[in-house]
């Protein structure tokens, strides 16, 4: 089953084009990571996934029009922001309350067993608690909503290292089945790279790359070359190449690992590596024209 399925999305805001007719399809019972730079559109193509802008093309989400048929869709899609907008005054009790007498999907049994791990008491107030832990108690409340599809916009945004792993092992033990799906926006993509099944790069509002875990782990490779072998290596055509020490690290896209190894060690590059070599350099050149 299609989960979100857009053709020829598109946002404008005056003259800005924040998603310029872009494509996508996110399949149910995978976990999307959708990176992008500052303002390439990726807030903005999940407020019209949820609901909360209007759009131009054609976007289904559980198959339904999210900015006419909101209200029904929110009963199976359930949302995180950078902010965890929760009211400051609740006690954590009220907040298992008030989602339990708002929401027709909220279990609270399954809120108070995640609560029961953290050491955050029934008793304090939202204002009183460690950023950490609210976004801890806003993911107790949304693991608890049997809901198809949870958007992810920056939840760890914030959060010291400890809390942030926490998070995420939280969300794959306790939350993720091949039912659910879930999309992520991140700038800390070393940490969700090995929860990924998908990958998607947008960058001022277009689609760059869109490939799967397996394929991205197949069809790129990162070498460590020496100096002698560089002019032999630069050859095969790298997309990206940087310095590390006196040796050069080269990208390739869609050549054989036997080719390579005859120039260094051969390894699966980061996340964070190919969006540099497919992104990085256009941002920082069109930022240096721009000054």
């Amino acid at each position: 089953m299609t989960c979100i399925q857009a053709h020829g999305l598109r946002k404008t805001f005056g003259t800005t084009v924040a998603l310029d007719g872009i494509d996508l399809r996110v399949e149910e019972g995978r976990i999307l990571g959708l990176i992008g730079p500052n303002g390439a559109g990726k807030s903005t193509a999940l407020n019209a996934i949820l609901g909360l802008t209007p759009f131009q093309g054609e976007l289904k989400v559980l198959d339904r029009n999210p900015w006419s048929e909101r209200d029904v869709l929110m009963r199976e899609v359930c949302f995180i922001a950078d902010v965890a907008v929760l009211p400051r005054w609740m006690r954590v009790s009220q907040a298992l309350d008030y989602v339990g007498g708002v929401h027709p999907k909220f279990d609270r049994a399954k809120a108070e067993a995640f609560l029961a791990k953290t050491s955050i008491k029934r008793v304090s107030r939202i204002r009183e608690l460690s950023k950490g832990m609210v976004v801890q108690l806003h993911l107790a409340l949304v693991m608890a909503i049997d809901a198809k599809l949870l958007i992810l916009d920056e939840p760890t945004l914030g959060l010291d290292l400890l809390y942030r792993k926490q998070f995420y092992d939280a969300l794959l033990n306790d939350y993720f089945d091949h039912s659910r799906t879930v999309v992520v926006t991140t700038h800390q993509v070393e940490e969700v790279q090995n929860i990924l099944t998908d990958l998607m790069f947008i960058d001022r509002g277009k689609i760059v790359l869109d490939c799967s875990m397996e394929d991205f782990e197949a069809r790129y490779a990162e070498v460590l070359v020496g100096p002698e072998q560089v002019a032999a290596a630069r050859a095969l055509r790298p997309i990206y190449e940087r310095q590390v020490f006196s040796r050069t690290v080269m990208l390739f896209d869609r050549v054989a690992r036997d080719q390579l190894r005859a120039f260094g060690e051969v390894r699966t590059p980061s996340i964070a590596d190919l969006f540099v070599a497919l992104i990085g350099t256009k941002t920082a050149t069109a930022q240096g024209v721009a000054a």
